[in-house]
């Protein structure tokens, strides 16, 4: 029987016998993935300035790397390297307008990344930018005072840690 499915870290919708193994708009493993009538999502938080200056450079990095996965996804000389910056920049976009929710904003700041032809230095450069997001995102879950921005930081630990095995498995 086909069901309703609903992302709790992103929100989003999804319809399927079973829910998908990740969340198809933002990563987010199954556990996260709810019948959309029981899932419990909420942007509506309170943020300190500390976690406000968090989700704020956190929107920031993700439009970044949103950005530069666009790019890479049309540039790149490698046809499944195109098909994965695609899926990766689908992704970091999800990440970038969960921030946006967060911090109520009506759109999301433009980035203007650039990337390269070479499929090499697009996963070394993919590669370099989800080790600093991993980072920054664990710092940022240890310093989040608000339990809803905590739960989103390490979700996105988990699912950047994902795409960085992405690019260590090509880049080997």
């Amino acid at each position: 029987m086909v069901k309703l499915w609903r992302c709790e870290i992103c929100g989003d919708p999804c319809i399927g016998e079973t829910a998908p193994d990740n969340c198809p708009f933002c990563g987010a493993q199954k556990k996260y993935i709810k019948e959309a009538k029981g899932a419990k999502v909420n942007f509506d938080v309170e943020l300190n300035e500390v976690d406000k200056a968090n989700v704020e450079h956190a929107i920031q990095v993700e439009v970044s790397n949103a950005t530069f996965y666009t790019c890479a996804s049309r540039k790149t000389d490698d046809d499944e390297g195109k098909l994965l910056f695609k899926a990766l920049g689908k992704v970091e976009a999800e990440h970038a307008s969960v921030w946006r929710k967060i911090l109520k904003l009506d759109s999301l700041p433009r980035g203007d990344d650039a990337c390269h032809t070479g499929n090499k230095e697009n996963l070394e450069d993919s590669h370099a930018r989800e080790a600093r997001a991993i980072e920054f995102y664990r710092k940022a879950a240890e310093e989040a005072e608000n339990e809803r921005v905590k739960q989103i930081f390490e979700v996105f630990v988990e699912v950047e840690t994902d795409h960085l095995k992405l690019s260590e498995e090509r880049l080997s």
